[in-house]
């Protein structure tokens, strides 16, 4: 059995995707917290698993493998008793669309640093990172569910089986309800977030189940 470790931090949405699908292959690992709020991402040591000084870091039998959908990926390659990507070429290229519609899109222009240089620059303090996060979370959001409207989204993201794009959404979704966003009119999106809070792999991968690993 191989021997994985996770550096966390319990409320990196990108960490939370990795916890998803660790949970969904049913792998045991270990977990180190790498405090954000206590800058340990930009320690020395970190930085050494990480160059680029963010979270999550795999580290695989001592492999060390960093971006959370590259890691998701790596899993399914290794690990390809339950597939989070699909055999099917014309599947799998579906699931990456909407995994990177959010990891890619959303994810990125709202990531904690750049809120926070936005505040900075505009001098709008909090009410500016609320803004900003209502503003780009929503229209995302709005623009997945559009892309669920092709037919071929059934009970989660891709049909009926589990997929990356399932382990994107639903830490995209834990964002939105932190910052107060409403998405509830936004149906297929609410149904396939309904569907996965009754599988334990995402109730126990949940930030604030995970805050004192």
């Amino acid at each position: 059995m191989s021997k994985i470790t996770l550096y966390d931090y319990w409320r990196s949405s990108a960490a939370y995707r990795v916890r998803i699908a660790l949970n969904l292959k049913n792998l045991n690992y270990d977990t180190v917290v790498i405090n954000l709020l206590d800058a340990e991402h930009k320690s020395a040591e970190y930085r050494s698993k990480n160059p680029q000084a963010i979270v999550p870091a795999l580290d695989l039998d001592g492999q060390i493998f960093t971006q959370s959908l590259a890691i998701i990926e790596y899993l399914d390659d290794v690990y390809p008793q339950t597939l989070l990507l699909a055999a099917d070429p014309r599947q799998r290229a579906r699931i990456r669309v909407l995994s990177y519609a959010i990891a890619m899109e959303i994810h990125p222009i709202c990531n904690l640093p750049v809120v926070a240089h936005v505040a900075e620059i505009t001098q709008g303090g909090d009410q500016a990172k609320l803004d900003w996060m209502k503003n780009f979370i929503r229209a995302g959001l709005h623009s997945f569910e559009a892309c669920l409207d092709d037919g071929k989204t059934g009970k989660f993201c891709n049909g009926d089986k589990v997929s990356m794009a399932d382990c994107c959404l639903i830490p995209q979704l834990y964002n939105a309800n932190r910052w107060g966003i409403d998405y509830s009119d936004l149906s297929k999106i609410t149904a396939i977030e309904k569907s996965c809070g009754e599988i334990g792999a995402f109730y126990d991968a949940y930030p604030d189940r995970c805050q004192h690993h």
